[in-house]
């Protein structure tokens, strides 16, 4: 199928687009300016409460009769331009599908995120999906929801997502079962200190952070695997002045480097495959011995006689421990301006979101057997018989729980695939997808159908409001517009985006494929018949989807597709512990998917957090940031504070939930979810959630938690 790269197939139709909006713009923005005007946000209120001179308010006070004069002035135009548009709707594509290969900066660097279709591993493949949404709505809506400033939210969700998913990740590996006392502290220390390179052999110039410009001092890391401190000759941390050698675990204090240290000596051969000779090759090195009968007879640390087993004790032979770290490069084309937050003014919206602290956080499970590992950040290290991956302190297990969870303060490294709602802004739509093609080279936005089109019986004035972004080429995608929207949900051409991706291929050269679901149901609470119907149509339409799509071409012989995943995401407008929500909780849906959060019918699991924030508390100091949030979302009490929770019979729903009393059951409304189906795979191929999370670092900029989750596919195959 061809993808849409167009809006509309005749270039008249796409200038006639652009004349007719020119024309309903300036009335479109200035009606939007006025409402919002007339509703302010409670940050605007704690301002205006502040301000002893009123200034504030007098500027409502004069631009609010300006706005007004100009609107009416510019109506008629409006008219004519939408006489123009509306009709031009019902032959507009329903998605917008663009593609940016990376530029050779970024694709040396490993900050884009092309990720490689190549040959399908036999022992498989892990995938990383996240959904948020971001209530990228006009301004004057966004306000209902005590939001403003909807562009510039936009452009600094992108940039967050960006920086979350191309932040520093490190892999540890340890040959040793029973040696697994590297602390992940230590190692993000280390982090600080190196550029992204494939070795140990090269000192950085400086400390680079995902955002932001670089730092010009270096701090030498206080884990060294040759030594814990500097030396001059050190390649692994630079010098920190003249230490002399007291320092250094290969020779007592005050004897002579130069004649006997073998990490000192300067007349030692090297070996230039070795971190410590930097010419020819060393046969007495301690760090590369040749054959078994080597051991560790020539280790100034073991001594002679010292049986071959590597000690935890010894800074040469370190069980084994392989590190390999990645960390993007600054963008030469980001932008130097200094962003100012909607939460306090003149400070950054969600903190200091380029701290290297994300490196702790980016620890991930490695599935690998004997032979040579090459991490998604291409970096190259030998993978010991046995691997070990050590783990965020934040990462939690529960009983049988057969993965890890967590909160975390930043969106998963190496994100493959992004499923928002509420993408509704035309013009926050392009900056948030300028951004995202930062990482992500594919991506299908301004979703949907305006005016009256097919099965949409009411005119649309805003599109469904979903986008996706992937890592992987798109081969097919289809949008579906539900037909039952009632009252104000009615305005908005909500519905489900089926697409197709291609993520391998296998030695038969068969495709190795995944289908996503991106969806945003039926808002208005007490019509639950209303999302049942949206979810019988999202099954029945998906089913279609993939059906129509794993039909090869009319007269064309090829392969069948292998899938390797079926994944839904998106905010489904009902959580799975409200007695209101009883009907949606029972539906077939959960059946066909799984959901990693969810033990049945009206009870998750204990750990399962709930994602949709209390709108009056999202400019308080306490989640001001994604780190603040993160913490106050770890403790019970904050989360009664700034979650929402089910109405009860003595709480108004539509009431503030801060400070009250009467019980809460269960961590919040979870509405916004992450289900995969097994269903539909080869016979011995298996899906395995390796970890879920709860992600806050869109802190001040949404209503929501985004929610992330990593998925393992296993071909039960063995490495040949």
């Amino acid at each position: 199928m061809v993808l849409h790269t167009t809006p509309y197939s005749s270039a008249c139709l796409h200038f006639l687009d652009g004349l007719s909006w020119s024309l309903v713009f300036p009335c479109y923005w200035l009606l939007d300016q006025l409402l919002a005007s007339c509703v302010a946000t409670s940050l605007e209120k704690r301002q205006r409460s502040q301000d002893p001179c009123s200034f504030l308010t007098l500027c409502v006070l004069i631009t609010a009769p300006l706005y007004l004069l100009l609107f009416l002035a510019s109506l008629p135009f409006a008219l004519l331009g939408f006489f123009i548009w509306a009709p031009l709707q019902a032959v507009r594509q329903p998605y917008l599908y663009t593609y940016r290969r990376p530029d050779k900066h970024q694709a040396e660097q490993g900050q884009a995120g092309l990720a490689g279709v190549g040959e399908w591993r036999p022992q498989g493949r892990s995938f990383c999906f996240c959904s948020a949404n971001v209530c990228l709505l006009p301004d004057s809506l966004a306000r209902f929801n005590n939001l403003s400033d909807t562009h510039r939210r936009a452009r600094e969700v992108g940039k967050r997502i960006r920086n979350g998913a191309s932040r520093p990740q490190i892999k540890i590996y340890i040959d040793s079962p029973t040696n697994t006392s590297i602390s992940a502290v230590s190692f993000s220390s280390l982090a600080t200190g190196f550029r992204r390179t494939s070795s140990l052999d090269q000192r950085p110039d400086q400390i680079y952070t995902t955002n932001g410009p670089a730092d010009t001092e270096t701090e030498p890391p206080t884990e060294c695997p040759i030594h814990p401190s500097g030396a001059p000759d050190c390649p692994v941390h630079p010098s920190t002045g003249d230490q002399g050698s007291s320092d250094c675990p290969l020779h007592p204090e005050g004897e002579d480097t130069a004649a006997d240290c073998l990490l000192h000596s300067a007349e030692t051969n090297g070996s230039s495959d070795c971190p410590v000779h930097a010419l020819g090759e060393g046969p007495d090195c301690p760090l590369h011995t040749t054959g078994p009968q080597s051991g560790h007879h020539d280790c100034p640390m073991h001594g002679e006689g010292t049986p071959t087993k590597p000690s935890s004790d010894c800074p040469v032979h370190t069980s084994g421990v392989q590190i390999s770290i990645s960390a993007p490069e600054p963008d030469p084309q980001e932008e130097e301006e200094a962003e100012t937050g909607n939460h306090r003014g003149g400070e950054p919206a969600g903190g200091d979101t380029g701290s290297m602290t994300a490196s702790r956080e980016s620890l991930t499970r490695y599935h690998g057997g004997d032979g040579v590992g090459i991490s998604s950040n291409n970096t190259l290290s030998h993978v010991p018989r046995t691997s070990v991956s050590k783990r965020s302190g934040r990462k939690h297990r529960h009983g049988d729980e057969t993965f890890d969870h967590e909160i975390s303060a930043f969106f998963p490294a190496n994100l493959d695939f992004l499923a928002l709602q509420e993408v509704f802004d035309h013009g926050s739509t392009t900056k948030l997808r300028r951004q995202l093609h930062r990482y992500f080279p594919y991506v299908l936005s301004d979703v949907g159908r305006y005016g009256w089109k097919g099965c949409c019986s009411r005119f649309k004035f805003l599109n469904s409001g979903l986008m996706l972004a992937s890592r992987y080429p798109i081969l097919d995608a289809r949008f579906e517009c539900y037909p039952n929207g009632r009252a104000e949900d009615a305005l908005a051409a909500k519905g489900a985006l089926f697409v197709k991706v291609h993520v391998g291929t296998s030695h038969q050269e068969q495709r190795v494929v995944g289908y996503l679901t991106s969806t945003h149901l039926h808002a208005i609470e007490g019509d639950a018949s209303v999302r049942c119907e949206q979810l019988d149509l999202l099954l029945q339409w998906g089913a279609e989807f993939r059906q129509a799509s794993s039909q090869p071409p009319e007269g064309e012989k090829v392969l069948e597709d292998l899938v390797a995943f079926d994944v839904v995401l998106g905010d489904l407008n009902f959580d799975n512990c409200s007695s209101e929500d009883k009907l949606e909780q029972q539906h077939a849906l959960f059946t066909q998917y799984k959901d990693p959060c969810r033990l049945g019918p009206g009870e998750d699991k204990p750990w399962a957090l709930g994602t949709l924030l209390d709108p009056s508390g999202l400019y308080d100091d306490e989640v001001s940031s994604p780190e603040s949030l993160q913490k106050v979302m770890e403790n019970e009490e904050g989360r009664k504070e700034y979650l929402v929770f089910p109405p009860s019979k003595s709480q108004c729903p539509a009431s503030s939930q801060k400070g009250r009393k009467i019980p809460l059951k269960g961590n919040g409304r979870r509405i916004d979810y992450m289900l995969y189906s097994d269903e539909g795979l080869q016979p011995d191929w298996k899906l395995d959630i390796e970890e879920f999370s709860f992600v806050t670092q869109l802190a001040g900029l949404t209503d929501h938690l985004s929610v992330a989750m990593r998925l393992a596919v296993s071909t039960g195959e063995e490495e040949p």
